[in-house]
């Protein structure tokens, strides 16, 4: 059984898919996506019975989350696997960056899956299971305009390292760094995407597929590895 934050729409809900396409009953989770979120799970039951549920969180809420963390193990009795992929992401050039700002994003892409993981821990200990980070490739190369965004995407890179040793040898904890996947929902950020996709090696945008299929190697396929984090990025990463 797989829990997937932030799963009602675009990546995450591929990821959902996909995971669900391996046989995993999967934990749809969302904010404000209700009628998504539902949309996502009916369409998956229709397949295999009682095989998807949606769990609603705010994820910058410490009850919320530890909420979840209890909902996602009594759903059906346990927890296997954890993909933090819920996410915010707008600009925050310098001068403009102010608290609530700094607050929202950390707290998406860096408190959220600290404390989600923190609090699954104890069900992934039991079935001895995996967690995946959705990193960014920002991480390594911070995005003009995105500094926020990129510092708090570097820390969720360091912090799979670092919980890859804290829950080992029960737990893996591996990550995956998407380059140009989507084009973004605020048109403001349009030209910043294209410019990302005319940087990687194979000048094309990729497909959410990309980090899914990742995602399920990582999760059911890579008994051996841990604190990873994998770039899909189309060879942006390889460029200067």
């Amino acid at each position: 059984m797989v829990l997937v934050t932030g799963s009602a729409r675009r990546v995450g809900a591929t990821i959902a898919r996909w995971l669900h396409d391996e046989g995993l009953r999967v934990l749809i989770h969302y904010r404000g996506s209700r009628d998504d979120a539902a949309a996502l799970a009916d369409s998956l039951n229709a397949r295999r019975e009682d095989s998807a549920r949606i769990l609603q969180a705010d994820l910058l809420n410490l009850n919320d989350i530890q909420h979840l963390a209890r909902e996602a193990e009594e759903a059906w009795g346990r927890l296997d696997y954890l993909v933090n992929n819920a996410s915010t992401f707008y600009a925050t050039p310098v001068g403009e960056i102010d608290t609530q700002a700094w607050d929202d994003l950390v707290g998406s892409n860096l408190k959220a899956p600290t404390f989600l993981t923190q609090a699954c821990a104890p069900a992934l200990v039991r079935t001895r299971g995996a967690v995946v980070n959705i990193v960014d490739i920002h991480a390594l190369r911070p995005l003009k305009g995105y500094p926020v965004y990129s510092a708090a995407k570097a820390g969720l890179w360091a912090l799979t390292q670092a919980y890859a040793r804290e829950l080992g040898p029960d737990v893996r904890v591996n990550g995956v760094a998407p380059g140009a996947i989507l084009s973004p929902e605020d048109p403001t950020n349009a030209g910043t995407h294209e410019a990302m996709v005319e940087r990687t090696a194979l000048k094309r945008e990729g497909h959410p597929d990309d980090i899914a299929r990742t995602v399920r190697f990582l999760l059911l396929d890579a008994p051996y590895i841990t604190g990873q984090v994998i770039p899909v990025d189309g060879g942006r990463s390889a460029s200067q």
